[in-house]
């Protein structure tokens, strides 16, 4: 076959055709085109040639050119598509490097491999061309609602087509055991839009907690208008959800809001949720509070927070146990999930065992290391004394406000707390010696001698090595193992050290031994506290707008 006149313009129009059916752009299909005709050319004039064509956009024509660049001497490597400036001398004026000549070449037959192999150029660049239509298309529709249509049904996964292309669902995405014929209208969240090379992929899903937010979003005009935001939802899906809400105009009730008249407005997202049920919950700052609401229905009696640890403990009535656990633990692992912290549920008597045996263990501590009876004893805990420190090196006022206390009682107990404390010291001190604790490290300012006793007892042994551990070593911490926090122990963490505390001492320590200069500490903490004010300042101006 040859580019002749005939068929010029056949070249244009199905170009034009190519480019209608795909929904791509004409110029894409006629490079490709240019591109499929240059490599059948190679293959008539020779692969080392640059061999390029140029069809005209308006008759059709194409046009054969052989391109030769000049380079350096040096450079010259294929001697068909390159050449130096003395040989490109005769064909023009002045030639520099860079320059190209470029001759007319005569049109090619087209045998039927050539032909083959042109049209499967033309096809793969029109496909490629479709893909980055679709993954442009579709990646700005990430984390929204999209209609679609099921296709067919695949190992369980559900094939959603989605207009100008198609989607999975896959069958962890489905909610609990709904199914679906060829041709059912679907509602699904896009999860995600990857460019990959067999093109782009969109994952759907209807179990991820962004799509009960979108529904919320669609059927609730006051958080579409962002007079109400949604702050945390947790599904479990199918069976149950909660969701946090906050309303930024007073005279608007979130809740209210959300349900709508009737409950039409939650009721249309339950629809769409195979029946699920949904919690709306009033979203406050105080965790506390916040924690009450998303445990409701059942009713919780007092709240402590562990923040450091990311903890929380609840204490609810024995008879509430079981609806604050819900079925399978249902009500406190959506508590968890829209809280973002660990729940341990405790009904009122655990409660009241453990402060027993609480009171029971210090009473133990005062009476054998004071050598006081257990009234005397019992009298300081329940003033919520918990350590020697706090007997020793309190105000004597406060000792005297227990009732039965006088002066002279106060000043003994004290004297004894002292003394005790001491013997401790002197026995821990003595202890890390044995163990081969360095003078240094014994002198070093804020680590007493049972710090030191347990620094040695994990071979920290000297300032130097003080001095190479991290923070998170000496005050403890978490970290998130496969989805679960995992509480990594501190050597000084019993001793209330914390990381702030930790840095300044392991900080001191390298200052001491030379490996920190002291005003380049003091130049970053400058730097640091300009960086605060300068955040506080931005704060206190958003505040103001």
């Amino acid at each position: 076959m040859a580019i002749t006149s005939a068929n010029q313009l056949e070249l244009l129009q199905t170009a034009e055709a190519v480019a209608r059916e795909k929904m791509i752009d004409p110029e894409l299909v006629i490079q490709a085109m240019e591109d499929s005709l240059a490599r059948a050319a190679k293959s008539r004039y020779g692969a080392d040639m640059d061999i390029r064509v140029k069809i005209d956009r308006k008759t059709g024509v194409a046009e054969f050119s052989r391109i030769r660049t000049v380079v350096e001497e040096e450079e010259l490597e294929n001697y068909h598509a390159q050449l130096t400036v003395a040989q490109a001398a005769p064909y023009l004026d002045n030639p520099q490097i860079g320059d190209e000549i470029i001759d007319t070449v005569p049109p090619v037959e087209l045998g039927r491999i050539a032909a083959q192999s042109a049209k499967q150029v033309i096809l793969q660049r029109v496909r490629e061309a479709e893909r980055d239509r679709q993954y442009e298309e579709f990646k700005d529709r990430a984390q929204t609602i999209i209609n679609g249509v099921v296709k067919r049904e695949e190992y369980g996964n559900i094939i959603v087509d989605i207009g100008r292309g198609e989607a999975v669902l896959r069958r962890n995405e489905k909610i609990g055991r709904e199914s679906y014929r060829n041709g059912d209208r679907i509602r699904c969240f896009v999860k995600d839009v990857r460019r990959e090379a067999r093109g782009p992929q969109i994952f759907l899903s209807r179990t991820a907690p962004e799509f009960m937010a979108e529904l919320f979003k669609m059927e609730v005009p006051e958080i579409y208008d962002g007079v109400i935001e949604i702050k945390a939802v947790a599904r479990d899906p199918g069976s149950r959800a909660k969701i946090g809400v906050i309303s930024y105009d007073n005279s608007i009730d979130p809740v209210g809001a959300c349900v709508g008249m009737r409950g039409s407005r939650v009721q249309a997202v339950v629809n769409e949720l195979q029946g699920e049920k949904i919690d709306i919950i009033p979203w406050t700052e105080d965790q506390a509070t916040f924690l009450v609401n998303a445990l409701q229905p059942a009713e919780v009696s007092k709240v402590v927070i562990d923040e450091e640890a990311g903890k929380i403990e609840v204490v609810v009535p024995d008879e509430q146990l079981s609806l604050a656990i819900g079925r399978r633990g249902q009500n406190v692992r959506l508590a968890s999930q829209l809280t973002g912290l660990d729940i341990d549920i405790l009904t009122e008597s655990e409660e009241s065992t453990r402060r027993q045996a609480e009171f029971a263990e210090r009473t133990k501590l005062f009476m054998d290391e004071l050598d006081i009876d257990e009234m005397m004893a019992q009298l300081l805990v329940a003033e919520e004394f918990t350590a020697l420190e706090e007997v020793a090196y309190v105000d004597l006022d406060e000792l005297l406000t227990i009732d039965g206390f006088d002066e002279e009682t106060a000043e003994e107990l004290q004297t004894r707390a002292r003394e005790r404390l001491q013997a401790i010291a002197t026995a821990a001190l003595e202890n890390a010696r044995a163990l081969g604790v360095e003078g240094s490290l014994v002198e070093f300012e804020g680590l007493s001698p049972q710090m030191v006793e347990a620094l040695a007892k994990d071979g920290i042994k000297s300032l130097e090595d003080f001095a190479t551990c991290a923070d998170w070593e000496l005050a403890g911490g978490w970290t998130t193992v496969d989805g679960q926090r995992v509480k990594d122990d501190g050597l000084l963490e019993s001793f209330d050290v914390g990381l702030e505390e930790a840095q300044q001492m392991i900080m001191t320590a390298r200052v001491m031994l030379g490996w920190v200069d002291p005003s380049a500490l003091e130049t970053g903490e400058a730097e640091e506290e300009e960086a605060t004010e300068a955040d506080g300042d931005m704060a206190v101006a958003e505040d103001q707008r």
